[in-house]
């Protein structure tokens, strides 16, 4: 309900698995300061993981379904990748099946692209086979605590959001189609053990839920009406950080490290 009253008609429209839903979601991100604020910090967030946990591990960092909000935006020399063409897109690539030499790369990006993976292990094979040891994965996925267990099943007609899936496999009807949001919580998380005993060389370093969920509920997203002005960023901001203690509570998104081992 809450997304049909709050949908951003001009993407309501399109395709959703085609390049359609690129053009339109670059026409939403270009009238909303607040959207791409958040957008820069989770390319920050995602960067500094990659110096803190891989920072010596030379070789190429490249990001995964990196649609309209490429991280190359914020780093040029992220490699932006996407399962569909689209004009920031530099190479088409599919993550389960990456055209990369052994241990070439050093770190893979992805913001809000794993869930949309329909078959997760063949992604951690090729992790291990084109990341260098010592590098990573460094994702950024939605959370599972109370808001985002609240919000995340009634806002997507597209995507479920199922933490009791018996399976990590996922039918897809399209690339952004058919996803489980809470995939990320079934694998690292609630099968965590499972996960690191079928892929022995990766290994889950980091997980922590981050605190963009007011601006992001507040600029709608790339999907939804915006709901606060632009000046109220900084405002929303020192919210926040005055609420990060109670993030596992409220945050809509969580940080994920993976190290490929020697």
């Amino acid at each position: 309900m809450f997304g049909r009253l709050l949908a951003q008609p001009e993407v309501g429209a399109v395709d959703i698995d085609g390049e359609e839903r690129l053009l339109a979601h670059t026409r939403v991100l270009a009238r909303k300061p607040m959207l791409l604020d958040v957008f820069r910090e989770l390319h920050r967030i995602m960067n500094d993981a990659d110096i803190r946990w891989f920072g010596d591990v030379p070789g190429q960092r490249v990001e995964i379904g990196a649609g309209v909000a490429a991280m190359r935006n914020s780093y040029p020399d992220v490699l932006a990748t996407d399962i569909v063409a689209g004009t920031g897109v530099d190479q088409v690539l599919d993550a389960q099946a990456m055209d990369f030499e052994d241990g070439g790369v050093r770190a893979i990006f992805g913001q809000n692209s794993f869930h949309h993976l329909p078959e997760p292990r063949r992604f951690f094979n090729e992790l291990q086979r084109v990341i260098r040891p010592g590098g990573g994965a460094v994702l950024i996925e939605p959370f599972h605590g109370p808001l985002a267990s609240l919000l995340y099943p009634r806002l997507f007609r597209s995507e479920g959001f199922d933490k009791s899936a018996t399976a990590w496999e996922t039918p897809m009807d399209g690339p952004m189609s058919g996803a489980n949001q809470a995939l990320s919580y079934v694998v690292f998380q609630r099968d965590r053990a499972a996960f690191e005993a079928e892929f022995p060389k990766l290994t889950v370093a980091e997980v922590r839920p981050l605190t963009s969920a007011i601006r992001y509920l507040m600029s709608g997203g790339l999907n939804f009406r915006q709901l606060a002005p632009d000046w109220s960023m900084g405002g929303l901001r020192g919210l926040e950080r005055a609420l990060a203690p109670l993030a596992p509570l409220w945050a809509l998104h969580h940080l994920i490290v993976l190290r490929r081992e020697p």
